[in-house]
């Protein structure tokens, strides 16, 4: 993603709005470690400016990756407030179109930025540095009998079956500003972070459910049905670029858990503790809370949304 920001509209809203103690205090919001003095070189007892430290944490934030979540910072402050005091930020208009000039998109809801999906579709939204810990929800998708649909079948017929079935689960997945990290010879895993990403989770798992009925009643040239065992969990995530570092993470080792003793074919299962923060209007739709142990003797709690084919 560009790091063409136009850092004179933050540089500018920045000295003209807040105090040199309130410029650094929001930029260790964005950036934890980020020092100012060390960064610049002057003593700690050195008296720099407003506009100085502007200037410094600007590009700063701009070099070091951290621009776009400063960015985020200041708008939540902006409309929440901080620690009990109101924050006008100046022409502030100006900082958000810029960002969004650089390549990317803007959801007001959240007041978050993800890159521009017309433009790229990256793995870290054009936003995650290595280690970045963020609230996600991850979906973890199997295909049940995989083995034997692979003796049965010739592979051009698999390799053909398994093309439509990425597809399919990249369209849901990335169509709800997900990410689709994992894709293994029977089995996937996305990721997504962007608005209301536990409920785009589900909703996407919901849609590959529905879309592979009608592909196996209408399009499926295998001598059985494709069946998927899906689950969905969300949780904190320290983000990597690594594949084998995000699956064993706590939250996608989850829903590998719930995918592997309590999905069956053809569905998606939530964990419990996902779907109480869902509405029941999408809660409807699937079964009342279920429980079933684990081989480490734990009780995992989830609901189960299923299609059922004819051949189950």
């Amino acid at each position: 993603m560009s790091k063409g920001f136009s850092s004179r509209f933050c540089r500018k809203c920045l000295y003209s709005s807040i105090s040199f103690d309130d410029m650094v205090r929001f930029a260790k919001m964005a950036y934890p470690d980020y020092d100012i003095y060390e960064s610049s070189g002057y003593p700690r007892d050195y008296p720099i400016s407003s506009q100085d430290a502007a200037d410094r944490i600007v590009s700063d934030m701009i070099q070091d990756g951290y621009y776009v979540d400063f960015i985020e910072t200041l708008i939540r402050i902006e409309t929440k407030g901080f620690m009990g005091k109101r924050y006008i930020f100046r022409d502030f208009d100006d900082v958000i179109d810029d960002v969004i000039d650089t390549g990317y998109s803007y959801d007001k809801e959240t007041g978050q930025f993800f890159e521009d999906q017309s433009q790229q579709i990256s793995r870290n939204w054009g936003r995650l540095l290595e280690g970045d810990e963020r609230q996600m929800a991850v979906i973890r998708l199997d295909i049940a009998g995989n083995s034997i649909l692979v003796k049965e079948n010739s592979k051009a017929l698999i390799d053909k079956a398994y093309d439509d079935i990425r597809s399919i689960v990249t369209e849901a997945v990335v169509s709800r500003l997900g990410r689709l990290w994992v894709w293994e010879g029977d089995g996937s895993l996305g990721a997504f972070m962007v608005g209301n990403y536990s409920r785009m989770a589900i909703l996407a798992g919901i849609d590959i459910i529905n879309e592979m009925f009608l592909y196996n009643k209408m399009r499926n040239t295998l001598n059985s049905n494709i069946n998927l065992r899906i689950a969905v969990h969300s949780g904190d995530f320290a983000y990597s670029e690594n594949d084998t570092k995000c699956m064993k993470a706590d939250i996608v080792r989850k829903a590998m858990t719930l995918e592997s003793i309590a999905a069956v074919p053809n569905s998606l299962v939530i964990s419990d503790s996902l779907a109480t923060s869902q509405d029941q209007s999408l809660l409807n739709i699937f079964s009342n809370v279920k429980a079933v142990t684990s081989e480490r003797k734990h009780s995992e709690k989830y609901r189960i949304y299923r299609v059922n084919h004819e051949n189950d």
